[in-house]
């Protein structure tokens, strides 16, 4: 895997942007449950880099899981690393993307994770399998974005396209020649192998006159779910089952941001790709158009999210934790900080930045992972809290000026090894921004067990938790101004990352380490990697 900075032409311009193979998106990596992929980064970009393998446990190896200055220091130009992807039981979809800066606008591709060999899916086999990969797309050079909105304070660009397959799409100027064209014949089944690899929305996306059988999220199977439309958070994965049934014609996919916050800035456009029968037919000068909802229509997200139950059958169990020892809930708000003269781009001068229980992740300069176990001390602190410094109403439509400055710091949250967890996931509506917020965690997936709007009672709510059948997911969208509550087992050691995964908010703070303890990692990573000597 090679990372060079390569040519390419959108929007009637052309750039440079940091690929891997000279691909956008990225090149496939195609295994088996359970499989073993040792894979070397050769570094030949402009910018420092890591790699994360996103929904890969990594079992006793969070070496390898790639986060800069979490887990490893970047890969420097001219420099290489190689990663050991080791999977357990996931299985369907998965993708990897940088893990620096902005660079996995750009840098980021899908990971197909076939059953074990000897078994099969627990649906029929399809014809054929298709990525559809959603990513954003920027005139101006990313990594100049993010450093200029941090410098300055205030909002970072918002993106001029989102795309599919790496195009645009028939409706922005010079597209039309380089739509994505999922070609198939009637009568016949397609997994579609769905990303959202985009960086700050989330997307509806629809097939004019198809349904659509979701069939698995963030690598894990689901009881079958068929829809008209759907909605994927940045991070997420589904596996879509289209059954090609309708008259030889071409149809247009589209996808378009949901965005609930309120006066929050979002990428309006729309992303095409082209469904087309073969056979003999007339084609229609311009596709029908799909249904999609409007960008705020909230209900739509959750008439469709709650539709989401694991298969948890025989062969596919389940292990939801029914009791917990560790209880944590956990604040996420959009905050401001004081910028001296008022002369930041932030709301009244201020700097923009993000929390989770009101401390906005600062990240060190020596990898966490490295200087815990080797005893590093001052580059983190162990403190990070069970639940927010103060109450109030988190999701009331006015809010107090005084709540919005959050405390900077590298925190972290430690955890028996095998000890059972429930996070609470709040969202506020500090600066009016209730956003739906897609919560990302590295080396595990986790049982999404209940949801819901307004403030979580933890008298009422846990009594509508779903510990049958729930969803087993890696990246959770938080309901606007509502919680989210999640369930695992803290069996695999190391040091994780967690955080959203809307990359403005990630860049702004929004993130926490948990460090699982009480276990070894795989003493074969600890002698392969880190091959640097802190501080990065």
């Amino acid at each position: 895997m090679q990372l060079t900075e390569t040519s390419y032409t959108r929007l009637c311009s052309t750039k440079k942007i940091l690929t891997v193979n000279g691909k956008f998106p990225g090149p496939e990596i195609h295994a088996h449950k359970g499989d073993t992929v040792l894979l070397n980064v050769i570094n030949k970009g402009d910018y420092n880099v890591t790699i994360h393998w996103h929904g890969v446990k990594q079992p006793r190896n969070p070496w390898s899981d790639g986060p800069e200055f979490i887990t490893q220091c970047p890969i420097q130009p001219g420099a290489n690393f190689t990663y050991e992807i080791k999977l357990s039981s996931e299985e369907g979809t998965l993708w990897w993307h940088a893990h620096s800066d902005w660079s996995r606008a750009t840098v980021h591709g899908p990971l197909f994770i076939y059953p074990k060999i000897g078994t099969t899916y627990p649906f029929a086999k399809p014809h054929a399998e298709v990525p559809i990969i959603f990513g954003s797309w920027f005139k101006g050079d990313v990594m100049e974005i993010i450093e200029e909105a941090l410098v300055k304070g205030g909002e970072p660009n918002l993106s001029d396209a989102f795309t599919i397959n790496g195009q645009p799409g028939d409706l922005y100027d010079c597209s039309k020649p380089g739509t994505f064209r999922l070609l198939v014949e009637y009568g016949k089944t397609y997994l579609l192998r769905m990303i959202n690899s985009g960086m700050n929305e989330e997307l509806f996306f629809a097939i004019d006159q198809h349904q659509l059988i979701v069939v698995g999220t963030d690598g894990a199977y689901i009881k079958p779910l068929t829809v008209d439309y759907l909605m994927i958070t940045p991070g997420q994965t589904m596996d879509i089952l289209l059954k090609a049934n309708k008259p030889l014609s071409h149809y247009y996919m589209a996808a378009r941001a949901y965005s609930s916050g309120t006066g929050v800035p979002f990428d309006n456009t729309t992303t095409t790709a082209i469904l087309q029968y073969s056979g003999n037919y007339t084609a229609p000068s311009s596709p029908s158009f799909p249904h999609l909802p409007y960008y705020n229509d909230t209900r739509a997200v959750t008439n469709f999210t709650h539709g989401i139950r694991s298969l948890a059958d025989k062969d596919h169990p389940i292990d939801v934790p029914k009791t917990v020892d560790t209880r944590i809930y956990v604040t996420i708000s959009i905050n401001t900080y004081p910028c001296a003269n008022n002369s930041c781009d932030g709301p009244n001068g201020s700097r923009v930045l993000a929390s989770m229980n009101n401390i906005s992740f600062v990240n060190p300069s020596i990898d966490i992972l490295g200087a815990y176990y080797k005893k590093i001390s001052g580059v983190f602190g162990t403190d990070f809290p069970d639940e927010p410094p103060y109450y109030f109403n988190f999701t009331a439509d006015q809010l107090a000026n005084n709540l919005t400055i959050p405390t900077k710091g590298t925190k972290a949250k430690v955890l028996e090894f095998n000890s059972t967890v429930e996070i609470v996931i709040q969202g506020t509506n500090l600066l009016s921004a209730g956003e739906n917020h897609p919560m990302h965690l590295h080396g595990y997936s986790f049982y999404l067990v209940g949801s819901g709007f307004g403030n979580f009672n933890n008298v009422t709510d846990p009594k509508g938790y779903n510990l049958v059948d729930p969803p087993e997911l890696n990246t959770v969208g938080v309901p606007r101004n509502g919680w989210s509550a999640i369930r695992f087992r803290a069996n695999n050691p190391g040091v994780w990352f967690m955080h959203c995964h809307l990359e403005r908010h990630a860049s702004w703070g929004m993130d926490t380490v948990f460090i699982v303890k009480n276990g070894p990692t795989r003493l074969t990573s600890i002698r392969r990697k880190p091959r640097y000597t802190p501080p990065c």
